[in-house]
């Protein structure tokens, strides 16, 4: 038998409203608690940048993961209001991570609050970070043209400094990178080498690894040449003891000669000089051409072959024109 069941029913009633009316003003208390609580309640959005911790040194993160989180917080007006001036982040521990892709949400992502603060919302609801080995490699770099050289000439190479890249990062990407281009290096119309700075054109994630980068290319244009044969080069007489002429007075040069410089054919004999030296010794005498080629400004230097006659006869003026001679002056005439 209780307690209650020894007392006179008299008593029992007026201990049942007791209780009852104990919880009733409890229940009341709470429910007044709740609503001014609840009317000081509010809510408030914060940008939280987020803070990666103890990601060990062979390890890199090679995407570009999310570096800031809208959180939407919710809590006393008075916390709420000093919230504002702190400075918060949310801190990811990757100690003992290993390379992987890791997924963090409103579950994992651990903001340290005070108390009566709740999180109502993340926005984005989760970051995702690519882990990876960190490796180093040499990258070659090639250059990339568009365009042509002027008429003449030929683009005999293009060199960079430096040509390889030393490039840490994720091994998988490095692996999968077999050469960095540059952009595209204009060649129209050139006539002359040079070297100018150019960037590389890299991806969005060898980017964010090696920032913008530029190499030196050097870029050597040549001259196309043209191997041909000139006739009717006059040979002049130096040292001559007296009135002189020569047999043949002309010779013929085979030269390699640059192509843009065949355009005007009537001054090609003007590309050379042959002379003779006619003293020392009794006329007439067989002495040996000398042939040159003029420098054009401009243009790399012809190179002469070989010329004939390689020897010609120096005969006093006044000597008697030999058989052929004659035949030659009347064909002229």
């Amino acid at each position: 038998m209780t307690f209650l069941a020894r007392l006179p029913a008299h008593v029992r009633r007026k201990r049942c409203q007791d209780l009852l009316l104990l919880f009733v003003s409890f229940g009341l208390g709470v429910l007044i608690w709740l609503l001014v609580v609840g009317a000081d309640q509010m809510d408030m959005t914060l940008t939280v940048p987020i803070e990666i911790l103890n990601l060990p040194k062979n390890l890199v993160i090679y995407n570009q993961p999310q570096k800031e989180v809208n959180v939407t917080l919710r809590g006393p007006r008075s916390i709420m209001q000093e919230m504002r001036s702190r400075s918060l982040s949310l801190p990811v521990d990757l100690a003992g991570a290993k390379p992987d892709t890791v997924v963090l949400n409103a579950d994992s992502l651990n903001l340290p609050l005070p108390g009566g603060v709740s999180v109502v919302r993340f926005q984005p609801a989760s970051v995702t970070l690519s882990i990876d080995q960190m490796a180093q490699q040499h990258i070659p770099v090639a250059p990339a043209t568009e365009g042509r050289v002027a008429p003449g000439y030929m683009l005999e190479e293009i060199t960079l400094n430096p040509d390889k890249i030393l490039v840490s990062g994720p091994q998988s990407l490095l692996e999968r990178q077999r050469e960095l281009k540059t952009y595209l290096i204009n060649l129209d119309g050139m006539t002359h080498s040079a070297t100018v700075p150019v960037y590389l054109d890299l991806s969005p994630e060898l980017l964010n690894l090696i920032g913008e980068t530029t190499v030196a290319a050097k870029i050597i244009i040549k001259e196309k040449f043209v191997e041909k044969i000139i006739h009717g080069i006059p040979v002049s007489v130096r040292n001559a003891p007296g009135p002189v002429r020569l047999k043949p007075d002309a010779v013929s040069v085979f030269a390699s000669i640059p192509e843009s410089l065949l355009a005007d054919p009537q001054s090609l004999p003007l590309l050379f000089s042959a002379t003779v030296s006619a003293g020392g010794g009794g006329l007439p005498r067989s002495v040996p051409v000398e042939v040159v080629a003029a420098t054009v400004s401009g243009h790399e230097q012809t190179v002469i072959k070989s010329h004939t006659p390689q020897e010609v006869t120096v005969l006093p003026l006044d000597s008697e024109p030999e058989p052929d001679e004659k035949k030659a002056e009347k064909k002229k005439k």
